[in-house]
């Protein structure tokens, strides 16, 4: 076969995609992966990403395999792809072994084009050397700022990424982020052994999305200010929060202000995970409440609103979770809900995640105190902290333990057969329908857990399964069991450890070669990032001029005419009263209160049509004809159409085959399946009057 072209590309893009032609940068990208040449790609979020390695997948001879930290990302991008009718399958730990047997196989036969995989599947086993045999043409490792430890979302699974590639035979990689600093991207090309990569960037700015800061006192002033956000906008919604506690708090809240919400993090089950994510995709709730688990690779596009009810870490994860907003290029709002103490949580984060020097030479003296002639303990991280006294806490231990691992001075837990760690997911509504047999083994299995941890099930305990009942077998019994449980998720089960142990218990911390300067500088680095999101909250200035100049674009400029600061506005939460006079004021949300012209924004550089007062029925009339076909095909809504091609339907009216093919989105695999279901709608509805 010969090498593809970009005319090629384009062919497929229009056939597969409905899109005419690439975006800025993606021809570029797409050009490179062609040619097998290294390429580090970063574009926005909403710049089309993913389009850059999944046109060339389909046009390249072998396999491509596409590494994605996040289950919700796999899914939602191979969802999409196999609605499609493309070439796609994803595996993950969702899936049953079999499962994972059949979609390799399917790989193996030459039926998929590209498989998503999660970092981890590669920790273990032979499945980097099995797809090698297959023959992978192309690797795709998205969010690469994961693979840096200066990113805002360091994962160290993907330090991995480099021996994993020579593991599939050295295949050409694209790399791809819509957020990385200079530093970052430096370390993502080191950290991948990336060979002269073309490099990407298209700029970091969405001219469609507006920013506005609320000051906030505290949480009652935030759920009026969030409430009012979502009443006064229409369109759907992400909420972004800290804790799994205030995501569910956050969600009750909306629920009670008469706004359907769903909560979603880490500490549902995967089923109850993914009916949210599928209920928010297919638009059956308005909006949906997270924490930062929701949202990375996300594609829906018409989210009109994307709120941060406590100020995140890091100025790269607000911008790509806010850019989550507006994919479609229409108009959106990105709100900060800002209060100053949301400051100390992260504090507290950083500082136990990259303790200082002097509390890492007083744990290893309690750990010295405590150790046998052997180096090894059995003392709880909780025991340890409490023998160093103060406010240090078991977080703190446990990172100055993964310190001294790193060091050679202390050496990770040993796993032993019956000591586990169990973490319950199901429900005991789920156990019941689904174990309706109570003297069943399995059920039993429950049972005798919960006997033995209690609440701390739900979050997870360290069990003795030789001291369980007799009945189990101990750990030789009970781990089938345990396989079977898990398999069908209604736990999470690991190995756990026979206890830590110091190297050298008697040596003094100085013998071992412990990077203090490193570990300074990292935790200068994190705060440094703090203090610029910070910054970015107070700022009287630019808001969009802050946030380009931070990731070192050059067509930062200001004024934006599209963040509170630049449009003159004085934005306060409901109740408080402190407005200067004389100047113009919003709502907490942005809306402005005053009569007077809107305040002019520039959009996104295609051009999108605006639907007026005429136009809206039949875009609402596409609309619940879109939401129709998406609910009996058990597909998102996007997938049948985006909005905007339904806005430009509204605008324009075409009325025959031909008419629709040249709206935006339209391609020849939606023409043909749904062209002539919009048409007749669009021919049973009167032209509008012409005033």
């Amino acid at each position: 076969m010969t090498q593809p072209t970009l005319d090629d590309a384009r062919a497929t893009l229009q056939s597969a995609f409905g899109y005419p032609d690439f975006r800025p940068g993606q021809s570029r990208a797409v050009t490179s992966v062609l040619e097998q040449r290294d390429t580090l790609v970063i574009l926005p979020t909403g710049g089309g990403k993913s389009l850059c390695f999944q046109v060339p997948a389909l046009l390249l001879d072998g396999l491509t395999i596409v590494v994605s930290p996040l289950i919700s990302l796999m899914k939602d991008q191979v969802d999409t792809l196999v609605a499609r009718g493309l070439p796609a399958a994803y595996i993950n730990s969702t899936l049953s072994g079999a499962q994972v047997s059949d979609r390799l196989a399917r790989a193996q036969r030459g039926e998929l084009k590209m498989l998503y995989v999660a970092p981890e599947r590669f920790d273990a086993g032979s499945t980097a050397e099995r797809l090698r045999d297959m023959g992978v043409s192309l690797l795709a490792v998205d969010e690469a700022h994961c693979i840096s430890e200066w990113g805002h979302d360091f994962r160290p699974s993907y330090l991995r990424m480099r021996s994993v590639r020579e593991r599939l035979g050295n295949p050409p990689t694209i790399a791809l982020t819509a957020t990385a600093t200079p530093e970052v991207r430096e370390d993502i090309v080191r950290q991948l052994g990336l060979r002269s990569p073309e490099t990407v960037i298209t700029g970091f700015d969405r001219v469609n999305l507006r920013y506005y800061v609320v000051p906030a006192k505290n949480d009652a002033q935030k759920d009026a200010s969030l409430v009012r956000a979502l009443k006064e906008r229409d369109g759907l919604a992400v909420v972004y929060a800290s804790t799994r506690k205030a995501v569910e708090r956050i969600t009750g809240v909306l629920e009670a202000a008469g706004v359907s919400a769903a909560a979603y993090h880490a500490g549902l089950d995967d089923d109850h995970r993914h009916d949210v994510q599928d209920s928010f995709m297919n638009e059956s709730v308005r909006a949906i409440v997270a924490t930062n688990a929701f949202g990375m690779g996300i594609d829906k596009p018409n989210v009109r609103l994307v709120v941060h009810y406590t100020m995140p870490g890091t100025l790269e994860a607000y911008y790509q979770e806010a850019g989550r907003a507006g994919r479609d290029g229409l108009s959106s709002d990105c709100v900060l809900l800002h209060s100053y103490p949301d400051r100390f949580t992260h504090e507290f984060f950083i500082k136990g995640a990259l303790p200082d020097r002097k509390l890492v030479e007083n744990v290893y003296a309690k750990l010295q105190r405590v150790a046998g002639p052997d180096g090894t303990f059995t003392s709880s991280t909780a025991d340890i902290a409490r023998l160093v006294g103060g406010k240090t806490s078991a977080r703190e231990v446990e990172s100055v333990m993964r310190i001294l691992v790193r060091a050679g001075a202390g050496s990770p837990e040993t796993e032993t057969p019956g000591r586990v760690f169990v973490r319950l997911l199901a429900a005991p509504a789920r156990i019941r329908r689904e174990l309706p047999d109570a003297s069943s083994m399995e059920r039993g299995l429950l049972r005798a857990l919960w006997r033995v941890a209690g609440d701390a099930l739900n979050s997870g305990a360290q069990i003795d399964l030789d001291g369980l009942p007799p009945g189990f077998g101990g750990s030789y019994g009970a781990t089938p069991l345990l396989d079977w449980l898990q398999e069908r998720q209604f736990i999470i089960w690991e190995r756990g450890g026979g206890g830590a142990c110091l190297t050298r218990p008697s040596a003094p911390l100085s013998a071992f070669n412990l990077d203090w300067e490193s570990l300074d500088r990292r935790r200068r680095a994190e705060m440094s990032k703090l203090d610029a999101v910070q910054k970015y909250a107070y700022a009287s200035g630019c808001r969009r001029a802050h946030v380009l100049r931070y990731f070192g674009d050059a067509a930062a400029r200001s004024p934006c005419n599209g963040c509170d600061n630049c449009l003159g506005l004085k934005i306060t939460p409901p109740g408080d009263s402190d407005r200067k006079p004389g100047r113009r004021t919003r709502s907490a949300t942005g809306q402005r209160r005053s009569s007077g012209a809107r305040a002019s924004h520039t959009e996104a550089a295609v051009a999108v049509p605006v639907v007026d007062a005429a136009d809206a029925p039949l875009f609402q009339a596409l609309r619940t004809l879109r939401g129709e076909i998406a609910r009996k095909e058990q597909v998102p809504a996007y997938v049948i159409f985006p909005d905007r091609s339904l806005a430009e339907m509204a605008v324009r009216r075409p009325r025959s085959v031909s008419a629709l093919e040249d709206v935006h989105g339209v391609g020849p695999a939606r023409l043909e399946k749904y062209g002539e279901k919009f048409i007749a709608l669009i021919r049973s509805l009167p032209e509008p009057e012409v005033a």
